[in-house]
């Protein structure tokens, strides 16, 4: 049986993070994850952007977090070497109510710790982005925008290069405590492992794991987005993201916002879901976000749809009076060597960090831990082909001409990019994995004429089956029988019906 020192349940950006603040330490770390790759869940289903925290109740864990990760993601992007751009945001508001609820989060953003914000008028809105909607605007200058599944990869392969281990597609079904050993025994994926310490940082599903170490199965409540991703050409319009004033209680309707790659996301709309992955798009809000957008973004067009996907944002909540609550982060005594998190939604990816900082001093606290002398914080980061200048694309197509080959024709992606993709250090295998290290399949085709290149270069250099090769997921295979019979085959299946025929 396996033994650990801490066992960390959910490799979404929470996990990696908590993964990567405990590896500064000397213990023995593992992350358990149902999916198959980091960030499958909620972690690369928002709208990358880093928050600023002027939305949040003043005092609470959510504002305090997302006021220290904004501060610190200069650095921390340098560290492991993830794309990001402080570009500011601009709330743009059309009425007097939307002008006084700008002005009230204003408030909460100044008591927050927010520096910065100011309020413009509609030509100071023009200069800063000519195409963004709004009578009047706030503009806050310390948002930006990052890629939140390339943020997510980087945490947790900087984690694994400290000494962390991964295990996928190992999902939680039971946790034993033994009081004698003063261990814990977790199920995960039909095999189990010994392990001292268990954060919980499961996300969607962290009530049930909270219930699995004893906390209370905390409600929560799914609140569903749907999004578009619009075409490069439509992300020349757009400098900045560009945010309706927020509503009464805070939130937010549908907003457009670049992202690092030259995208535009348009979305999300909010309405609640009981579903736990109900991740499928409908006609009806796609509609909603068509009409909606166009008042953020002028250049919001059909002929610039490329996708589209939702993401679910399960809020911890009071039953009673329907408020929403803060994140919870807990280490109840009476529950030994546990560290809870639940209700961790938006801002979870800006708030990342402070988080796994916070649960990794409490294991390193009460466990006295050694800090590991070979902690290293930069994860080495390959500059992409695309971004290389022509003198740099010739240097390392003579270096390595697997740099010669294009592979996604959209992106510019190389076969060597693919390769190192392939060989990841956390030995993610499936198509979504590339994609997701790569950008292939990204680009206006969507994969129509990759996809299909990645799938073969995965069973070559792997010497696998075209079978055993999956999309994203556990039951996503690529394919589940031949898609072309050679006249061998053929011949041969009919032979075996003739010997059938004859037996008969």
């Amino acid at each position: 049986m396996e033994q650990w020192d801490v066992t960390i349940i959910g490799a979404g950006v929470v996990g990696a993070a908590a993964a990567r603040e405990l590896s500064r330490y000397c213990l023995r770390i593992c992350v358990l994850e149902k999916e198959l790759d980091v960030a499958m869940g909620n972690s690369s289903r928002n709208t990358g952007m880093l928050h600023a925290g002027f939305t949040y109740k003043p005092g609470s864990l959510k504002a305090e977090c997302a006021v220290e990760g904004n501060k610190e993601f200069d650095q921390v992007a340098r560290e492991l070497g993830v794309p990001f751009k402080r570009t500011g945001k601009l709330v743009v508001g059309f009425t007097e109510h939307d002008r006084e609820n700008i002005l009230k989060y204003k408030a909460v953003g100044e008591q927050n710790g927010v520096e910065g914000m100011r309020m413009i008028d509609q030509e100071e809105i023009r200069r800063i982005d000519p195409h963004a909607g709004g009578e009047f605007a706030m503009f806050v200058p310390s948002s930006g925008i990052l890629d939140p599944m390339e943020y997510t990869i980087a945490l947790a392969e900087n984690a694994c290069q400290n000494g962390v281990s991964f295990f996928f597609g190992r999902e939680v079904t039971a946790i034993h405590r033994d009081e004698q050993e003063n261990r814990y025994l977790v199920e995960a994926g039909g095999e189990t492992i010994s392990t001292k310490w268990v954060i919980n940082c499961a996300g969607t599903f962290a009530s049930q794991i909270s219930a699995m170490l004893g906390y209370p199965n905390y409600p929560v409540k799914g609140f569903k987005g749907e999004y578009f991703v619009l075409d490069k050409k439509a992300g020349a319009f757009l400098k900045v993201p560009v945010y309706p004033a927020p509503n009464d209680k805070g939130g937010f309707s549908t907003h457009a916002t670049p992202t690092v790659d030259g995208n535009v996301l348009v979305g999300p709309d909010s309405y609640v879901t009981e579903e736990w992955e109900d991740y499928k798009v409908t006609k009806e809000h796609m509609d909603g976000l068509f009409r909606d957008g166009k008042k953020m973004f002028e250049q919001m067009k059909r002929e610039y749809f490329i996708r589209n996907f939702a993401g679910i944002r399960w809020k911890r909540y009071d039953p009673e009076t329907g408020e929403i609550l803060d994140f919870k982060l807990e280490a109840d005594p009476a529950k030994p060597n546990t560290v809870n998190l639940v209700g961790i939604e938006s801002p979870g990816v800006t708030c990342a960090l402070p988080l796994g900082r916070r649960a990794a001093a409490i294991v390193a606290e009460r466990e006295q831990a050694k800090k590991n002398p070979k902690f290293d914080p930069i994860r080495p980061a390959p500059k992409r082909f695309y971004q290389m200048s022509h003198e740099e694309q010739e240097m390392a197509i003579k270096q390595n001409p697997d740099y010669g080959e294009i592979v996604c024709r959209c992106e510019t992606v190389t076969r060597a990019e693919i390769l190192r993709a392939i060989h990841n250090p956390l030995s993610v295998h499936t198509v979504t994995g590339i994609k997701n290290r790569t950008r292939a399949t990204m680009g206006r085709c969507q994969g129509g004429y990759c996809e299909t290149r990645i799938t073969e270069m995965i069973e070559e250099e792997l010497g696998i089956k075209p079978e055993d090769v999956r999309y994203s997921r556990k039951g996503s295979y690529m394919f589940t029988g031949p898609v072309r019979r050679t006249e061998e085959a053929l011949e041969a299946e009919k032979h075996e019906e003739a010997e059938k025929g004859g037996e008969a």
